[in-house]
């Protein structure tokens, strides 16, 4: 008996190509690239799972292409605003992620970037290697506290939780932003439910994002928000780029209305290198690598082939989504 067909969209951890192997036929995507959209729709009606990232674009067109062979997708990140889940659960297709797996790495990045931009650590670096370091000032490129700072964390899900534990040990004066207060946490940590955003951001030193990205949260940042922070203030987001409004926060930063911001994410993305705010030293960016430490990734590819896995051995799937 022929074994059935997987399609995996990017060159993954050997640990996640034995798991697959074992129980299917995989086909993997050779190139670093993403694989075009009409790839995607083919192999959705000759396979009955894809492996796929967060730069996939599971839609409905994919997913009607699978309806008939087409049975499980498991994204490579905790993230899935790539999948249309309504589609997919009309066609009766279970869709998945690794949830559980990457809030410690991408807590730690959040911190670098927080950091980073405070201490003006990317800023200091370019100076040395530029050669204007020539000798010791005490106004050096002077950054901001974060030991005793407010902090308010918008979304207290995983991510945001041990954003908050890290943050207890910088002494900080922790916020949080949520839909649904905890007060658990509350007791147990010592953070602050703010039940309107305005009122977090006007008091905060530093904010960090970690909210899913949905209808409700797009360009949750804009300008009314932007305008509501302290000057010295200085926001980090390491969710999704479209929950900040690039374009007001830009402006934001050209006229110093806040302090700085420091992105692992952002809107386009990849950012283009034409793109204004790339010019200003107040602004820090990487290329979206929360998850990417060698351990995680890992991590990450074995999860995501195990919800494979168990679909195929008819066993409870550890990260469904929709079922």
């Amino acid at each position: 008996m022929s074994l059935p067909k997987v399609f995996v969209t990017r060159i993954i951890p050997p640990e996640a190509q034995e798991i697959l192997n074992k129980v299917a036929k995989i086909e993997i995507w050779p190139q670093d690239t993403k694989p075009p959209q009409e790839v995607l729709i083919q192999k959705a009606s000759e396979c009955i799972g894809l492996f796929t990232t967060i730069e996939d674009q599971i839609n409905g067109e994919v997913l009607k292409s699978g309806k008939d062979s087409l049975k499980i997708v498991s994204n490579y990140a905790v993230g899935y605003d790539n999948f249309d889940i309504d589609t997919a659960t009309k066609n009766g297709i279970i869709m998945c992620n690794t949830p559980d797996v990457l809030s410690q790495t991408t807590a730690d990045l959040a911190f670098g970037l927080m950091l980073s931009i405070a201490r003006n650590i990317v800023r200091g670096d370019n100076f040395v290697r530029s050669g204007k370091w020539t000798h010791w000032h005490p106004s050096t490129l002077l950054g901001r506290d974060i030991y005793g700072a407010n902090l308010l964390v918008v979304g207290l899900g995983r991510i945001g939780l041990e954003v908050c534990r890290r943050a207890i040990g910088f002494g900080m004066e922790i916020f949080y932003y949520t839909r649904t207060r905890k007060l658990n946490l509350e007791k147990e940590l010592g953070l602050k439910f703010v039940p309107e955003l305005k009122d977090g951001i006007a008091k905060s030193d530093f904010i960090s994002i970690n909210t899913i990205l949905n209808d409700q949260t797009y360009h949750l940042f804009g300008k009314e928000e932007f305008n509501t922070m302290k000057n010295s203030a200085i926001i980090v987001n390491t969710a999704r780029g479209p929950i900040i409004d690039m374009e007001s926060l830009y402006k934001a930063l050209k006229n110093n209305q806040i302090a700085g911001a420091a992105l692992d994410v952002t809107d386009p993305e990849p950012i283009p290198t034409s793109h204004p705010i790339l010019s200003l030293e107040n602004f820090v960016v990487t290329p979206h690598i929360g998850s990417a430490s060698i351990e995680t990734r890992k991590k990450m590819a074995v999860a995501a082939a195990k919800n494979i896995e168990a679909y195929l051995l008819n066993k409870a799937i550890p990260s469904s989504i929709n079922g």
